[in-house]
């Protein structure tokens, strides 16, 4: 009788895992309590895979061998916590697709730069001649490329939540960028838990595999001088020997912390090889990435940028950071436990008007409402929806200013995501 792996959740992941469960011919079920969209239905159709949304049946699912977990569904869910009591194994899609394929795992994880540093070390792969595929938190999933590709290499975006269930995975390559506090909901409210999820990326590395990691960080610091890892060390930061092979002013992505994450592609490419005239024109010519500090348009002499990605404080850090004029902050969402104080300096040198946008914006108030009081000059907008948000901003806004979208929050107050935030947005400006 073939082996019952049960898959919850049926976005990207989970379909792709369930797909490659199905080749691999296992019993294969995807449960999922929400709604699953059109084409994962018809891809789960199309490859013959029984499913069901918009409820658990636990008949269906408690009698698994083993689960593959989305990993949007925490580890406190009460079906989570009933399969974890009878001994059901649970693991990531990613954890179950790397048993099927011999590819080098490049593997990138941080509270902020994940995307731009995934898809930039892709990119350099690519125009090396590679065969390689994007996966993780971009890109297709691992799973569903394992079923239907065949890749030489995999680069590979990595949340906390994907690392908490992986266990034999081993990164022939892991890179980790830094650590900001994010999601503490989901661990607990203690930094520490957030902060050894993310280590989990040096799991069962050997000598032969390489650990490249921000020396800088004072986490990431903190935590090397505790533990002793297996992969060799290739440390990056400003204080040490630069490896970019070009100049700073000739990086296609601007601001200091994509230096940083032009560094660690720039290690993990040399690790795997690629020459350094294929790195140097890569890093030339890559465009970024969508919703990342993506410039939108200039209205009435007014720059409009969308980073709608920063959903924690840290990366909002990092873009007003890298502004060069004055600057309109659009901020606000759904709050994961921010401290907002981490922005006071930078919003008191940068910017003349904060916009509030969100459904709940009583904490950005009582905490920016403080900074106003020692300095005057300082505008703050209320709103509770877009469009209110952006009109606000453009009323504020003078010419040779920028206004800045880049919310610190999650997206689930008022879009489906942190995309739909960024889209709508885009949209909105481009209709003033």
């Amino acid at each position: 009788m073939s082996k019952r792996i049960v898959v919850l959740g049926a976005g990207e992941s989970g379909s792709g895992a369930a797909i490659l469960a199905k080749e691999k011919g296992f019993d294969v079920f995807v449960s999922d309590c929400g709604t699953i969209s059109e084409p994962y239905r018809a891809l789960l159709d199309q490859n013959g895979v029984q499913w069901e949304d918009g409820k658990h049946s636990e008949e269906l699912i408690l009698n698994a061998d083993e689960v593959v977990k989305s990993p949007g569904i925490p580890l406190t869910a009460p079906l989570i916590q009933k399969l974890q009591a009878q001994g059901t194994p649970i693991i990531s899609e990613i954890e179950f697709a790397a048993r099927y394929t011999n590819a080098k795992m490049i593997c990138i994880t941080g509270s902020n730069g994940k995307t731009t540093t995934t898809s930039l070390i892709y990119y350099i792969l690519r125009n090396a001649g590679l065969n390689v595929g994007l996966a993780g938190n971009i890109g297709n999933s691992l799973a569903l490329q394992v079923a239907h590709e065949d890749h030489d290499y995999y680069v590979i975006e990595l949340s906390s939540f994907q690392l908490d269930n992986m266990y034999d995975f081993k990164a022939d390559v892991a890179i980790l960028l830094n650590i900001t506090p994010d999601h503490l909901d989901r661990y607990d409210y203690k930094f520490q838990n957030y902060i050894d999820a993310k280590f989990r990326i040096t799991r069962n590395q050997t000598k032969e595999d390489s650990f490249i990691y921000w020396a800088e960080d004072p986490v990431i610091d903190r935590e090397m001088k505790k533990i002793q890892l297996g992969a060799t060390l290739l440390p990056y930061g400003f204080t040490m020997p630069n490896p970019l092979p070009l100049g700073e002013e000739e990086l296609a992505l601007k601001g200091r912390h994509n230096v940083l994450n032009s560094m660690a592609a720039t290690i993990a490419a040399k690790v795997v090889g690629i020459k350094k005239e294929v790195i140097r024109e890569s890093l030339k010519t890559f465009q970024g990435v969508e919703h990342r500090l993506q410039y939108v348009a200039t209205v009435r002499g007014v720059r409009w940028i969308n980073d709608s990605k920063a959903t924690n404080v840290n990366s909002c850090w990092y873009a007003l950071e890298s502004m060069t004029t004055p600057t309109v902050l659009i901020l606000g969402g759904k709050d994961k436990g921010n401290d907002y104080s981490e922005i006071d300096e930078l919003v008191k040198e940068k910017c003349h008007t904060l916009v509030f946008m969100g459904l709940h914006n009583e904490k950005l108030r009582e905490h920016f409402e403080k900074l106003k009081i020692k300095n005057e000059e300082l505008k703050i907008f209320d709103t509770d929806n877009l469009h209110d948000a952006v009109m606000a901003a453009y009323n504020a806004a003078h010419e040779g200013d920028t206004v800045l979208l880049s919310p610190c929050c999650a997206s689930f107050d008022l879009f489906k995501s942190y995309e739909d935030r960024g889209e709508q947005f885009m949209k909105a400006v481009k209709a003033l």
